[in-house]
């Protein structure tokens, strides 16, 4: 198979006098076509793996309790790819009107992410994926962030790179701007070409290095690429809730994932990427499943010891809940959505400070805040070394 004919062409451009190369890729799918008997051993384990997990969602007692943290989780992993700081603890901590331990910039960014989630999620359920809707989801993440005045919601009009100072001296040097609107409209194409008949997973794979090596944006291609990843599957059906998050694997593979997308663009090696993100699904899927039926047992096991170490009173187990979904919180809002007296919770929250489920971490005696540690843990676990 002859694999150079899937790499792209380079241009020549001019900036300030200083002459440059930049990037255009061919279009999707892959010209040869794919090697798929390399591929099928690794796609049957990832969309077993994606099978056993989206089951996960419908033994959960409350599936959207778990994909609200998971979220989040994620909106961390990938912010941090990108060098933010912000950790778990600090994006709860932020939605808790406290403050974060990190630069109120990286958590903001965060929480862009966030909703930039949220917003796509909602947005898919009757409308298309298509370049309209991405330019929607992008303001959403540079929404007041540090990339607030790099064109939110509007794809580049001049040229952007990635690694050194200027284009001359780049690492890579994506499409220029005068063939921006070409490229993505082919992107868009292929996205609803239903003639192309290739496995979802593959699908994704494909789309994920195109739309990072167009690099559409002038900031949050990144965050948005791995976004991209997770709307495909919920739109293609692969996934019923969207449970799957790639980040904390490119996190930990993190070289090796950027010399994947270069290998794609230098040697047409498509095959080498796909099995290195199949790779990611299977392990990710299989954590998100652990992750998942670890948090279950703990909930059981904690509600087991308020119910039997004494006569458990409806506020205590009212609370008890909450916190499974805020992990973090301060006596207010617990108060607020609790809807119990300020006494009452106090009470509640002395008895569940006794059975070591929760603790509070400002040492203060007003507006004191209590962390769920056991379950903070198992969230954080590849995002941070939790400081409480």
């Amino acid at each position: 198979m002859d694999k150079e004919q899937r790499v792209g062409k380079y241009i020549k451009c001019s900036v300030g006098g200083e002459n440059y190369n930049a990037y255009v890729p061919q279009n999707l799918p892959p010209k040869p076509a794919l090697n798929m008997e390399e591929l099928y051993p690794l796609l049957d384990q990832a969309n077993t793996a994606l099978g056993r997990l989206d089951g996960m969602s419908m033994v959960l007692p409350d599936s959207s309790l778990f994909l609200y943290m998971y979220v989040r989780k994620e909106a961390v992993l990938s912010s941090q790819i990108e060098g933010t700081q912000s950790s778990l603890s600090d994006l709860l901590l932020f939605e808790t009107d406290q403050a974060p331990g990190a630069p109120m910039d990286d958590v903001t960014e965060v929480s862009n992410y966030v909703a930039a989630m949220d917003h796509g999620l909602e947005r898919l359920k009757g409308f298309p994926l298509s370049l309209r809707l991405i330019r929607e989801i992008h303001a959403k993440l540079m929404d007041g962030s540090r990339g607030s005045n790099k064109m939110p919601g509007e794809f580049r009009t001049s040229q952007n790179w990635l690694g050194g100072s200027r284009p001359s001296i780049a690492r890579f040097v994506p499409p220029p701007p005068e063939r921006l609107m070409e490229t993505l409209g082919e992107f868009e194409k292929f996205l609803h070409d239903e003639t192309i008949k290739l496995p979802v997973l593959i699908k994704v794979a494909l789309a994920h290095v195109q739309f990072e090596t167009i690099h559409p944006f002038l900031d949050g291609n990144g965050r948005l690429g791995r976004l991209l990843i997770t709307f495909i599957l919920c739109v293609e059906g692969v996934l019923k809730e969207p449970l799957l998050y790639l980040s904390l694997y490119f996190k930990s593979n993190r070289q090796a994932y950027y010399d994947h997308l270069q290998s794609v663009r230098e040697t047409g090696d498509w095959e080498g990427w796909i099995k290195f993100f199949l790779t990611g699904v299977v392990d990710t899927a299989n954590q998100a499943t652990e992750t998942a039926q670890a948090i279950l047992k703990l909930f059981k096991k904690d509600r087991a010891r308020i119910e039997n170490e004494g006569k458990p009173t409806a506020a205590i187990l009212t609370i008890h809940n909450y916190f499974q979904k805020h992990p973090i919180s301060n006596t207010t809002n617990i108060k607020e959505a609790c809807g119990v007296s300020l006494p009452t919770v106090l009470r509640a929250l002395t008895t569940l400070e006794e059975y070591k489920i929760i603790r509070e971490i400002t040492g203060k005696d007003r507006h004191k805040v209590f962390v769920y540690r056991e379950y903070l843990n198992i969230l954080s676990a590849g995002t941070e070394s939790l400081r409480y």
